[in-house]
């Protein structure tokens, strides 16, 4: 039988690569909802200085230095990322941390395509299999999420190993969901399209204004429209909520 889920003031969630960007603006609505964040990096940007040294969120900020993508300091960092929050309270798991890079396949360097794949589905398998591991042992259910992209389900020119990585996501997400779900662990993909953060200034700004010219919507996402899906798959609301890729895109995969 499944325990009582954390209370709402207890409840910890994990967010990997949350220095800049989507991962940061992420973390600020979380912790401004009452979670217990946990984060890591390969540095310490402004942003987790600035949180740590947070008068009301500081004490239920958590950070460290991390490669995603390399096992055992993965493993390290869930868990010492529980020791902090406390081992029954692991709620949530938001596999953020991502790289990305433009380039035709045929000349693209492997190393490149590595790096991405590493970062991208090896790191989120990693964080899935360390934080999982506590969710069931606690066996009070939990929420993962991976932040995807619609490039797995569409694919882009000139993003072929990005595409790969996210595709592999979101199989990783419906295999993960029926492996979880009668331990009342939700999983889904959250897919976004373009989002003005970093991640899109490898873009060209004739390549950008391309993709909103072909948006029903006819702009781009912003941080906090991928946040608020990720809000609410966090939340009780979301309980019936599995093995899903959701889509935040404007239509333009419509």
């Amino acid at each position: 039988m499944t325990g009582s889920a954390p209370s709402l003031n207890s409840r910890h969630v994990i967010v990997t690569g949350g220095s800049r960007g989507l991962g940061a603006a992420m973390i600020a609505s979380l912790l401004a909802d009452g979670y217990h964040i946990s984060t890591c990096s390969r540095s310490k940007s402004a942003n987790i200085e600035a949180l740590a040294a947070h008068p009301e969120y500081g004490s239920r900020f958590f950070w460290s230095r991390c490669e995603v993508g390399e096992a055992d300091q993965v493993d390290a960092f869930v868990n010492a990322a529980v020791e902090w929050a406390g081992k029954d309270n692991l709620w949530g798991l938001v596999n953020n941390a991502g790289v990305a890079q433009t380039g035709i396949l045929a000349s693209f360097p492997n190393r490149e395509t590595e790096k991405i794949l590493k970062v991208n589905l090896f790191g989120a398998i990693q964080a899935a299999r360390a934080a999982s591991e506590y969710m069931l042992r606690a066996n009070k259910g939990g929420r993962i999420i991976n932040i995807s992209s619609i490039i797995g389900s569409r694919g882009y020119n000139g993003m072929s190993a990005y595409s790969a990585s996210k595709a592999g996501m979101d199989g990783l997400t419906r295999a993960l969901a029926r492996e979880l779900g009668r331990r009342k662990i939700t999983v889904n993909s959250v897919a976004p399209g373009y989002v003005l953060t970093e991640m899109s200034s490898v873009l060209t700004p004739v390549q950008l204004n391309q993709i909103v010219n072909r948006t029903p919507l006819g702009m781009l996402a912003e941080d906090e429209d991928v946040t608020n899906l990720v809000r609410f798959l966090l939340s009780d609301g979301a309980r019936m909520i599995t093995g899903q890729t959701i889509l935040v895109d404007g239509g333009v995969s419509c």
